[in-house]
Order: structure tokens, then sequence, then C-alpha cells
């Protein structure tokens, strides 16, 4: 036997708000029954599982112990700065000056979430 991986749950402050950031970051849209106030909400990935997102009383504390990581179909930096201007911010830079590396960014609640180099950009560099 073995299990299926249903959803990525992220706790927050705002459940629909912080979907609708990452129904931008992905180009998916929100489950069609998710709505402003709601407390929980979901991100509908084309394949495998959700992003769920689930509000809670709490804030974050100290950094992510699970966190996503992300390949545009663009390039790593064009995404990153598409990211930022979406209101994620950068955490921390690992791009490196030969095109290899990654980028932290945290999405506006401070999950940390990384942006690595494209396909094709692994292609070029090896």
């Amino acid at each position: 036997m073995v299990s299926v991986l249903q959803n990525v749950a992220i706790d927050c402050a705002n459940a629909y708000e912080l979907a609708l950031f990452w129904s931008a970051v992905t180009g998916r849209p929100l489950h069609p029954d998710d709505k402003p106030g709601d407390h929980e909400t979901e991100v509908l990935l084309a394949d495998g599982p959700v992003l769920y997102f689930n509000q809670v009383p709490e804030p974050k504390r100290g950094k992510n112990r699970l966190h996503v990581c992300l390949r545009p179909d663009t390039s790593r930096d064009e995404e990153v700065a598409r990211l930022l201007g979406l209101g994620a911010s950068l955490v921390s830079d690992h791009r490196d000056d030969d095109g290899t590396g990654w980028a932290v960014l945290a999405d506006p609640e401070g999950n940390e979430f990384c942006v690595l180099r494209s396909a094709a950009e692994r292609a070029a560099t090896g």
C-alpha cells in the first residue's frame, strides 16, 4: 500500500488573498466555490495535488521546514522579476554569474519558495 499526496497545505492569515497570489504565480484557478472571506481555499493545479490555504490565528514564525520550488517556462530571472511584481519579496539570492543557482522568495505572508532555472537554462549550462 502507498499514500497519494492530496494537497500541499499552507497556513495563513488570509486564505483567499494568499490563494489569489498563488493563482497568479501558477496561472491556475481557485476552486470555483472559493470567495473572499473563506477560511479555506484551494488553487487547482494542472496535475497532482492542489495548493490548500488554511486560515489560522497565529502568525508565521521562523523559516519554513517545507517549501515549494518553481521551475519557470521563461528564464529564472524573468520569473523572479514577475513574482516580485506580484508581491513576493526576495529572501536570499543564490544566483551565480555563470547562470546557475536559484532565488529564494517569500509570498506576501512570508512563506518561502525557490525559483529555479528553466529547463532551457539548465540544458544550456549543463
